[in-house]
């Protein structure tokens, strides 16, 4: 009886206690969990439908910082709730300092990395290269085809993108060597519209400017511009096609939206004037020998 005894006053007295410091982490970690998306949920409602690029600007800085106030927090949570179950279990913390430290600096050298990410991960917030919502191309160590997508969230170790395919791109922040922000206070539109050598480039001015005129009369894409979009001229020639280029100022993010607009309103107005764009040239005929398939470029 004297085991069971003790076991029994033990559970009742640190087990409960033990058991007490868990619950407790968990319930204010979600808790922390909690505020952190009121706080983000809110800060997205105020700045939802708003035209002011500086408060978007802050509003996304705040909510990635938000993001990583909550991460750190949580983890500060867990750490003191380890160091309370460890006291209560019996284990001196204190003596646990000097091992502590052989182990720190052991797994400071095999976790430079994420010491780098960390560390990087901090600047990356505090200088706002980037938050929350912005679209952004970055390129890794390493070289290779850059990640590029929306920001969905941003941590002090990595950064998750969201690409045009609804693919999750995950980048740990210390492998990052250039960003490229392609939303930060107002974005360009470029759309190059290619005519053939024989066309009128005035006429094709003067119609372009009427397309640019009328997209900005419109209420629903007036609303993504900041001006009046612009005819820049020709901007190549070559032996059978000019390109003439039309560059329109938008909100952050949305030069792609309002580019295929424009696009849609060029050839419309085009075909409405009795004008063609450029064909593409003619495709080759195969090498013979290639057999026949009845398809155009290629030899019965």
């Amino acid at each position: 009886m004297g085991p069971l005894t003790a076991l029994l006053d033990w559970l009742a007295s640190r087990g409960l206690e033990i058991v007490l410091i868990v619950l407790g982490s968990v319930l204010l970690a979600r808790f922390i969990t909690w505020v952190g998306t009121r706080i983000t949920d809110r800060i997205d409602a105020r700045s939802t439908g708003g035209d002011v690029l500086v408060r978007s600007e802050a509003a996304k800085h705040r909510h990635s910082l938000t993001q990583v106030i909550t991460w750190s927090l949580i983890v500060l949570v867990y750490t003191v709730a380890a160091f309370y179950v460890l006291d209560r279990l019996g284990v001196p913390v204190t003596g646990l300092v000097a091992p502590a430290t052989v182990l720190g600096v052991g797994l400071g050298f095999g976790a430079q990395r994420i010491v780098g990410d960390v560390l990087a991960g901090f600047f990356l917030i505090t200088e706002r290269q980037y938050g929350f919502g912005d679209v952004v191309s970055i390129a890794v160590v390493g070289g290779g085809d850059p990640a590029s997508g929306t920001v969905e969230d941003v941590t002090l170790r990595v950064t998750r993108l969201r690409s045009a395919d609804g693919e999750v791109v995950t980048v740990p922040n210390g492998q990052i060597v250039k960003v490229v922000n392609l939303s930060r206070d107002w974005a360009r539109a470029v759309v190059d519209v290619p005519v053939p050598t024989t066309a009128d480039v005035n006429r094709v001015n003067e119609i372009l400017r009427e397309v640019g005129s009328e997209a900005f009369a419109d209420a629903g894409l007036r609303r993504l511009l900041l001006d009046e979009p612009s005819v820049m001229g020709v901007e190549s020639i070559d032996l059978e096609q000019v390109n003439v280029r039309v560059v329109a100022r938008t909100l952050p993010g949305r030069q792609f939206e309002v580019g295929r607009d424009l696009r849609e309103r060029i050839v419309v107005a085009f075909r409405r004037a009795g004008l063609t764009l450029t064909p593409a040239p003619p495709l080759e005929p195969a090498p013979a020998g290639a057999g026949s398939s009845g398809r155009p470029g290629t030899k019965p």
